[in-house]
């Protein structure tokens, strides 16, 4: 039987690994209940949502699960790849992964307005899972999904579209396992560490559906979301190299659709700024800014000044929640 979309208000904060494990008895047991000897189809970001998820379901189910990996080319640098060892080769999951970097970053071309660069990445997101859907369509009767509870606030308050899957055409309708739905980013993880996961995967940041795609503002173009990839992996190896992983609950960089005016080598640069925008959360829906050492901040923005190309300029985003949402689309 599915949950509820309210959250109980006598439901207790999952704060320790008792109550987790707890929750994952209930969940394990509640999900054999619904899904029987039927196999899930899942789609693996390899976001924290999804691959508790994963985790949660290959503990209650094995291999009825199939994980589907999209990458649609707006992943950070070298993300893909990992989901792929990860699931694949430590965990044995029944993991299928397509490549479909073309057909998103064609379809996106020349598209700037943020909200329809979240439906049009959704909704090819949709098509390419329908498809890998269809392979399989004969052996699968549930879709499983990453949905925690902010997720379900924020679309109810119309704050943004959020992108879990849904939108299959009627004759590909499944019914829905969404174990942690009632969840918050903290107790998801809690509940990941309970189910063994790696500490890495466990405190890897939160990530969008669209990716990279509503990093890279504006109309997205291949170029600057190689210099947003790049910069971005800088940023991430230096807050890990100063130990700040797990400690700041998420950064990232952001490319904006506009030039900066440089000098380089002597003469003027005409190129594109980067953003650091880091955060600290408990529940996703306020946040605070870390006050970050000067030190790191001026290595990063050398790193990035030395190492990208295109870009000249780097800035860090002092903006807490509210006013100003984590992602800046």
């Amino acid at each position: 039987m599915a949950l509820p979309n309210k959250r109980p208000d006598d439901m207790a904060r999952i704060t320790t690994p008792e109550l987790a494990q707890a929750f994952i008895e209930e969940q394990v047991a509640a999900v054999r209940e619904q899904v029987g000897e039927k196999n899930v189809l899942l789609a693996l970001s390899g976001g924290v949502d999804s691959s508790v998820v994963a985790a949660l379901l290959i503990k209650a189910i094995g291999k009825q699960l199939i994980c589907v990996h999209v990458n649609h080319g707006l992943m950070r640098k070298g993300e893909s790849e990992q989901v792929v060892d990860v699931f694949r080769n430590q965990m044995d999951a029944n993991l299928v992964y397509v490549d479909a970097t073309d057909r998103f970053l064609d379809l996106l071309a020349g598209v700037a307005e943020p909200e329809r660069k979240r439906k049009i990445i959704g909704a090819e997101f949709i098509r390419v899972f329908e498809e890998e859907a269809r392979k399989v369509g004969d052996e699968v009767d549930f879709l499983a999904q990453g949905t925690i509870y902010p997720d379900i606030l924020e679309s109810k308050d119309g704050v943004k579209a959020h992108h879990n899957v849904g939108g299959l055409p009627e004759d590909l309708q499944f019914d829905l396992v969404e174990p942690v739905k009632l969840l918050y980013k903290d107790e998801v993880r809690v509940v990941g560490r309970e189910l063994g996961l790696p500490e890495n995967m466990v405190e890897r940041q939160p990530f969008p559906g669209p990716g990279l795609g509503v990093r890279c503002l504006g109309a997205i173009t291949r170029d600057r979301l190689e210099a947003l990839r790049e910069a971005d992996a800088i940023l991430r190896d230096e807050f890990a190299a100063a130990g700040l992983e797990g400690k700041v609950w998420q950064y990232f960089v952001v490319v904006p659709d506009m030039r900066a005016t440089g000098v380089r080598d002597g003469k003027r640069a005409y190129d594109w700024p980067a953003v650091i925008r880091a955060v600290n959360t408990v529940d996703a829906m306020t946040a605070t800014v870390p006050e970050l050492d000067w030190a790191l901040l001026k290595k990063i923005t050398d790193r990035i000044l030395a190492e990208v190309p295109g870009i000249c300029r780097v800035a860090y985003d002092l903006t807490p929640k509210p006013v100003g949402t984590i992602e800046m689309e």
